[in-house]
């Protein structure tokens, strides 16, 4: 039997493998208990990681719409320990109430790991303190966050909020928690799904206090697409512009469109809000003063207001004497001693002395009242009615922002239904025929067809968005339609809009220019809401070739020849100096 001989590498070997028999012993026996609760307390998760919504800008690449970082306060339910001890410390350090909070909770309950929002766009001081106990709080979460920053007021624009139950059973549950924010009017609602962009994925382990571990960065997740940049036809400087002509008013609305493209320059209803109010949680008192305000500062007048447009409508019940041959054009009708007699009332025009006999161009250019009167017996109000349907100014227009309006215009049925059977038509299409009674337009309607007779009787559909930044995509699909009038008929309304402003007797005379050609009609239109009358001007201004067309309405406000012409005047004078360099 031989000897075996031991060299000192053995007694090395035999001493790592005892020491590691014994560590794994220790790991599975003696501290079993322990690591199995570490282990049970890693978990995987899938955290969405939300696209920075595009921004928007105007034709000259000026903000409107930007995102800026905000401090937000989040909280993960399956997280939180005591819900009452937490949302009282929230409560400590901001405006919330304790009570909130726990329903906010509550509500969301069933979400375990979701991270639900508590406070946006809170303040640093806020931020700081609420850090400083975030240690004792599992399941709170502090972090940054862009939100929208609204640099330009402007109803157009819309704003983003919470989604709502309704909307959200319609929306991609892979895209959309009931907690994100989305466009809720405006092109933020009409670009959601470009503005928005696509949300991410990435793979986490996390502990139990939810904070990253960081193990698995090898699992690929699904990159966030961020959503995409609009250019709108906006010009920022002439909605400033307008702004300011109308600091003194209560309650308006202005459109500038361009003549060649249909893009709208301005959009402004007035007053205007502060939407960035959105992003940030809203207080019954906040919200009580916007909605019960009585200026209605969140009605967009542009599109979702209809009014009675007064004499801006009267080359309308002009043309459709023209085109049914009810007159000729140098035919004078009825004499005009400063009222109108039929039957047992009578019907006064807005210059109580009297214009005398005029022939259609006069009576548009000094917006005889009664020569209208005298003309709407001519018309029977099924035939004005449709031709006022044909001429585009009562449809909603198609704009590329949702909520517009339709305008109205009775028929005998509706008349003879309120009115009785033996309603009087003849006295209703008197008012009927200078825009008055209950005829009612949006001021975007109005500035549409005003705008095709800038293009020689062509109609086209207004819109707001230009173009995209680093995303090619198809041109908006405009309508177009011709207006139901002949190039005779074309012609003499357009002599006679510019008589209006530039001969004398003219209603129009505040917007004339030397070097420029201002083709405009006049409105004041009375209303029962308010003793002063309502203030229109409507027209387009010619260089070479007309290139902007604009309609101005002013609530309550006084006559459209002393009120609203001005501000016109101001726009004109602004596109000319500002932007005719880059039409």
């Amino acid at each position: 039997m031989s000897d075996k001989k031991f060299f000192p590498s053995d007694y090395i070997l035999t001493a790592i493998f005892l020491f590691l028999a014994y560590s794994l012993m220790q790991t599975q026996i003696m501290q079993g208990d322990y690591y199995k609760v570490i282990a049970e307390n890693n978990y995987v998760r899938l955290r969405k990681i939300l696209p920075v919504r595009g921004e928007i800008y105007d034709r000259e690449f000026r903000p409107l719409v930007k995102n800026k970082l905000a401090f937000g306060v989040y909280v993960v339910p399956g997280f939180i320990k005591d819900r009452g001890y937490l949302a009282a410390m929230i409560a400590d350090y901001s405006e919330i109430e304790a009570e909130e909070v726990v329903e906010i909770i509550h509500e969301n309950r069933f979400r375990t790991y979701w991270q639900i929002p508590i406070l946006r766009d809170i303040d640093y001081s806020t931020y700081v303190s609420l850090a400083e106990h975030s240690d004792r709080f599992p399941g709170l979460v502090l972090k940054t966050e862009y939100i929208r920053d609204y640099v330009v007021p402007g109803h157009f624009l819309g704003h983003v909020g919470k989604v709502d139950k309704k909307r959200y059973e319609t929306l991609d549950k892979q895209e959309y928690s009931p907690n994100d924010y989305i466009g809720k009017t405006g092109i933020e609602k009409q670009y959601e799904s470009l503005l928005r962009g696509t949300s991410g994925f990435e793979v986490l382990q996390v502990d139990a206090r939810g904070k990253n571990l960081g193990l698995i960065k090898h699992i690929r997740g699904t990159p966030v697409a961020h959503g995409t940049q609009l250019i709108l036809t906006i010009d920022a400087g002439l909605q400033d512009c307008i702004a300011e002509q109308l600091e003194p008013y209560g309650k308006a609305a202005v459109v500038v469109m361009d003549v060649r493209t249909g893009g709208l320059l301005a959009n402004v209803s007035w007053p205007r809000f502060d939407q960035n109010i959105f992003m940030r949680r809203i207080s019954v008192a906040l919200w009580a003063s916007l909605i019960n305000n009585p200026d209605k500062p969140m009605l967009d007048r542009v599109i979702q207001a209809t009014y009675p447009p007064g004499s801006i409508y009267k080359t309308i019940t002009a043309s459709a004497g023209l085109e049914g041959h009810h007159i000729t054009p140098g035919e004078k009708l009825a004499f005009c001693s400063g009222s109108y007699t039929l039957g047992n009332r009578s019907y006064a025009c807005w210059w109580e002395y009297g214009h005398g006999r005029l022939d259609i161009t006069n009576a548009i250019k000094q917006s005889c009242d009664v020569y209208f009167y005298d003309l709407s017996l001519r018309l029977s109000l099924e035939e004005f009615r449709t031709h006022s349907y044909n001429n585009m100014v009562l449809d909603p227009t198609g704009i590329d922002i949702p909520g517009e309006r339709s305008g109205f215009f009775p028929n005998t049925a509706w008349y003879k239904k309120r009115m009785g059977k033996y309603a009087p038509i003849k006295g209703y299409k008197i008012n009927l025929a200078i825009g008055q009674g209950e005829i009612l337009v949006t001021p975007l309607a109005m500035c549409c067809y005003y705008n095709a007779l800038a293009r020689d009787g062509n109609w086209i559909q207004p819109y707001l968005y230009k173009r995209t930044i680093g995303v090619n995509l198809p041109e908006l699909e405009l309508r177009e339609a011709e207006l139901p009038i002949s190039a005779e008929t074309l012609a003499l309304l357009q002599n006679a809009l510019w008589e209006v402003v530039n001969e004398k007797k003219g209603t129009g005379g505040a917007t004339r220019f030397r070097n420029i050609d201002v083709f405009g009609k006049t409105g004041s239109a009375e209303n029962p809401f308010g003793k002063m009358t309502h203030a229109w001007f409507a027209g387009y201004a010619k260089w070479e070739q007309p290139e902007i067309s604009f309609l101005v309405f002013v609530e309550n406000a006084g006559h459209g020849g002393s009120i609203a012409a001005p501000i016109a005047r101001a726009i004109i004078d602004y596109y000319d100096k500002n932007m005719r360099t880059n039409p």
